[in-house]
Order: C-alpha cells, then sequence, then structure tokens
C-alpha cells in the first residue's frame, strides 16, 4: 500500500500528508496509525501530539515555529495558528566529519566540455554582448537584431507562426469571431537555422538597468557580477558597451576581471560611445568586432574533462511541501556525489537558511569560514529588520498555499540542496568559487537573482527544483528544471526537466534519484541533452542591486 504520510526526522512532531487527508482518515507511518481530525491537504503537516500555545513546532529535526494557539494532535498546521520562530546560531565547535557517499561509479567519468586557457571548462561556449549601463540598453537591442536571425541563432517560434496565420485571416476580412475561433497549426516545433559558426551556442545579450544612479558600492557590485560572466568558462569572450559617463566605469570591469582571471586573454571589446561619437559609427565597430571574436569562439570544440571540472549552483524556486522531502535532497546527495568527485557546489539564497544556519556554521571547515557566514547573515538579517521587513517574511503566497507557512520550514527543506559535506569555503555577492566542495554563496532568495549571481560565481550547470513550476534560467549556463511531484512534472512538461515526484511516490530512494540527476547533468554538461530553459531561451538575468531582496 502506497505511503500516505512521512515524518522527515526523527525528532519531528509534525508529520507530512503525502495525499489528502479527510477529517477522520487514519494513516499509518512506521507500524503506528495516526488519525486527522480535520481535512489535511497533500503537502501540508499536521501535529503528532497536543501543541500548546507557545510550543514548539520541530521540523527536520530543528525549531521552525512556535503554536500561536492549541493545536490538538491531527490538527493542520496553519498560518493561523503557527508563527514562524528559529534556534539563534553562534560559532560554535566545528564537525566536519564526513561520511562521504560511494561514487566509485563515476571516479573515471568524464564530460565533454570547452577548455579555457585558466584551466576551468565550459559547458557551453557563448559569445556576451553586454553594456556598462542601462543607456546602452537600446544599442544592444540594436545588436541583437542585426546579428541573431543573419547569424543562424534565431528560432521561429510556433506563436509567431501561429500570429501570422490569424494576421493573414484579418487582412482578409475575417471578423472577431473568426479570429477567436478559427482552428489553426499545431505544429509545435521551432525551425532553427543552420549557424554560421557551429561551435558557438549563441551569443547572449545581457542588458540591465543598473550602472549609474546608484552608489559607488553598487557599481563596483555590478562590475564584479558582469566580470564574473565574462571570464566564465562557458563564454569564450565579450563585446562590452560603455557611455562612458556611468558610475560602472570599464576601469573597475578590469580590476574585477583580473580578480577573477589574473592571465585573462579572451577576446575583450570595449566600445566607448561617448568617444567614438556617431551611433552608426559605434555600431559598425560593434558589429565588426563581434564578427571577429565569434570567428575565435568558433575554434573552440568539446574535449573531454574530469567531472571535478564541473561547478553546479543549487536553487530552487515556487517551491511546495514536497521541495524538501524530494528535490531537494535528491540533489543534495548529487551535490555530495560530486564534492566526493572533486568538483564544487554552491548553496546560495542565505534568507532560505533561516533556522540552520547553526548547522551550517558546524560544517564549516575552520572557525573563520563559520566566523565569516555569521556575519554575512546577521547583517542581511539587520539590513531586511532595519526596512520593516525580516526573513520570517519570505515565504510567497504559493509557497504558503502549498504548505511552508513559516520561513524556517521553507529554508530547513530548502538547505538540504546542499547535502552533507563540510562547507569549504563562504562568499559574498558576486566572489568567484575557487575551491572544491561546497561553498556558501550570499545572495537573496529571489529565483533569478540568485541564479545570476550563482552563474556569475562560476556554476557551469545549475540544478534548480520547484514544487509549482516555474521556467527559470539563465543566458550562459543550463539551467535543469527538476519537480518535486510528478503532478507537476506531467502538467508542465515544456519546461521540467526531471521528475523527483518518484521518491513521494515511494519508487525510488533520495540516493538513487541522486544518482539520476548526477548521470543526466553529465549528458547536459556535454551538449547531449538541451534543457527546456535553453530550448526556450529562457535568459533570466537580473543583478542584485545591494540593498534588501529576500
Amino acid at each position: 500500500m502506497k505511503q500516505r504520510i512521512t515524518k522527515v526526522h526523527p525528532a519531528d512532531n509534525v508529520l507530512v500528508a503525502l495525499t489528502d487527508l479527510q477529517a477522520g482518515e487514519e494513516a499509518a507511518y512506521q507500524g503506528k496509525n495516526y488519525k486527522v481530525i480535520e481535512f489535511i491537504p497533500a503537502k501540508h503537516k499536521f501535529a503528532i501530539n497536543d501543541i500548546p500555545s507557545g510550543g514548539q513546532i520541530i521540523m527536520y529535526g530543528v525549531l521552525v515555529g512556535r503554536a500561536q494557539s492549541d493545536i490538538a494532535a491531527g490538527g493542520l498546521l496553519t498560518i493561523t495558528n503557527v508563527e514562524h520562530a528559529a534556534n539563534d546560531f553562534l560559532t560554535g565547535t566545528n564537525h566536519i566529519d564526513w561520511n562521504k557517499p560511494d561514487a566509485g561509479k563515476w571516479q573515471n567519468s568524464t564530460f565533454n566540455g570547452y577548455h579555457r586557457e585558466d584551466g576551468s571548462v565550459g559547458t557551453a561556449n557563448y559569445w556576451l554582448v553586454i553594456p556598462m549601463v542601462f543607456c546602452e540598453n537600446r544599442n544592444i537591442e540594436v545588436l541583437q537584431e542585426a546579428l541573431i536571425k543573419p547569424l543562424g541563432y534565431g528560432r521561429k517560434k510556433t506563436y509567431e507562426i501561429k500570429a501570422q496565420e490569424l494576421i493573414s485571416l484579418v487582412r482578409s476580412g475575417g471578423g472577431l469571431d473568426e479570429v477567436l475561433y478559427t482552428e489553426i497549426g499545431n505544429d509545435t516545433a521551432q525551425a532553427k537555422q543552420n549557424k554560421l559558426f557551429p561551435n558557438v551556442d549563441g551569443i547572449k545579450f545581457l542588458s540591465h538597468h543598473g550602472g549609474c544612479g546608484g552608489t559607488r558600492q553598487d557599481a563596483i557590485a555590478l562590475c564584479g557580477l558582469l566580470a564574473g560572466y565574462i571570464t566564465h568558462p562557458n563564454v569564450a569572450g565579450a563585446t562590452v558597451l560603455s557611455l562612458g559617463c556611468q558610475h560602472a566605469e570599464v576601469s573597475i570591469l578590469q580590476d574585477e576581471i583580473n580578480k577573477r582571471s589574473p592571465g585573462f586573454n579572451k577576446p575583450l571589446y570595449v566600445l566607448d560611445q561617448q568617444k567614438i561619437g556617431l551611433e552608426t559609427d559605434v555600431m559598425e565597430l560593434a558589429i565588426r568586432q563581434t564578427l571577429a571574436g565569434l570567428i575565435q569562439a568558433n575554434t573552440y570544440t568539446r574535449q573531454p574533462a574530469p567531472l571535478s571540472k564541473l561547478v553546479i549552483g543549487l536553487e530552487c524556486g515556487a517551491s511546495d511541501g514536497f521541495s524538501g522531502i524530494s528535490a531537494n535532497p535528491a540533489i543534495g546527495y548529487t551535490s555530495d556525489l560530486l564534492v566526493s568527485l572533486g568538483g564544487s557546489v554552491i548553496l546560495s539564497e542565505f534568507p532560505e537558511l533561516c533556522g540552520v544556519e547553526q548547522n551550517l556554521i558546524d560544517r564549516c571547515v575552520d572557525e573563520s569560514k563559520a566566523e565569516r557566514f555569521s556575519s554575512l547573515v546577521r547583517a542581511y538579517s539587520q539590513r531586511a529588520e532595519e526596512v520593516g521587513s525580516g526573513f520570517y517574511m519570505n515565504p510567497s503566497p504559493g509557497n504558503i498555499k502549498d504548505g511552508l507557512i513559516t520561513d524556517a520550514i521553507k529554508s530547513a527543506g530548502a538547505a538540504k540542496k546542499g547535502g552533507t559535506s563540510p562547507v569549504t569555503d563562504v562568499l559574498d555577492y558576486p566572489e568567484k568559487v575557487t575551491k572544491p566542495g561546497l561553498n556558501l554563496l550570499c545572495t537573496p532568495g529571489n529565483d533569478v537573482e540568485s541564479t545570476t549571481a550563482e552563474v556569475a560565481s562560476g556554476a557551469n550547470i545549475v540544478l534548480f527544483t520547484t514544487g509549482l513550476g516555474t521556467p527559470t534560467g539563465n543566458p550562459i549556463t543550463p539551467v535543469v528544471k527538476i519537480a518535486t511531484n510528478t503532478k507537476l512534472y506531467n502538467k508542465m512538461a515544456d519546461i521540467i526537466d526531471i521528475n523527483t515526484g518518484t521518491i513521494v511516490e515511494g519508487e525510488e530512494t533520495i540516493e538513487q534519484a541522486g544518482e539520476r540527476i548526477l548521470d543526466y547533468v553529465i549528458k547536459v554538461a556535454s551538449g547531449e541533452i538541451e534543457v527546456s530553459a535553453v530550448r526556450h531561451g529562457q535568459d533570466d538575468f537580473i543583478p542584485w542591486k545591494r540593498g534588501v531582496s529576500l
């Protein structure tokens, strides 16, 4: 019989409903029956025993909330009877003994990637066009229009074809009813043109709304982020457009590039509009130089590389009550496997580590890392409090509706993405990963801001778990979308790549799913699988303006 409820940690005083439970219904877990006294939707939690007002709510073995009123055994936990609570944390004794998973199966495995002169290996090969300031965004758009389709990177989407059919119908005299109800073509294929540069995956245009009008710190952070993309192993070179007077100066960008890649020798073309003058001259020079760069980029081909060259970003978004039970611990196991093989993983979203800080502090390899993590978390939390917010306000309406009713519940499940390995480094935004192992990176919980930052720090693959569904992608790094439940996987199959609902359904273990995900990652890294976000051109890119974003 299929399991209908589960307990995440032995110390928990709540159970999770894996299916809808009706009032008065009983469900068994490990030989004991539990009766619910009201309707418990799937993914939501109910009390194992009576919990008095003010009593602790324990899940994942940690404090995740307090009862705001008495909760009877079998009663549903809601936002009206539970409030956020989490344990404080200290810089304590480090416990870095670690039972490594058996990664022998992959010990001699490789992926086919693009080898760069600095020793890094890309999972893709892109050319970038970047504005230093928002004033150049229009020029970026002009370049995009001039280059994408003629070079064979444009895709004629189904919707464009359908729109053309309907426009033709209007031109021929079709009225309202014809436009609304006439059947049109159902071909969903995307015709891809022949590329002039077959070894270049594309040209990506990183438009943004920063570069001027902010603080000097904003400008430095933006330049650091852009430098992270320019020096990224998935990037062969870049064309940079500068107005000439913005806060985000080219000299700052060059300093940030040198920090990340002291021997930087990729082709980099920088155009200063105020020095060049006429827009026509700027555009012609930008086109010439970009084409020259693409000729160089096209000389790279995929070659075998050890899995230690993989840097995996760990992300979650549109999470649900199954995220911390299926997809997150599954990629946590994938993370542990990769770390065992000498690779690097990045756990970010600091607001979503609320309540598990002590666990991560205890896993830091030395006291300096523990202190830095503690300091970054406290400073971030304080800034949130100063503007009338807080980490406890992090769950979205969608999160709450699907069972994540406090930030600590959400965070304890989100942290499972980081597996169990020691924390080898702690990075502030937008620093670069330089050490193998688990890296903690200070970013917001905002999906796109965090994913954008992980890639800037060096992630050449991102594993992104979701329980409700989101199309989030990145311009240069494949974002693998992983469903926490089978219903979502089937419903949004066009944007989801992997299903871990099999864990909830008892068809495979967390470890088996984690191994399956690693095999999938190797194929993506080798260019054998094109993930949904890449196929759809989902190029989400949002720099974090260093303020309060949860």
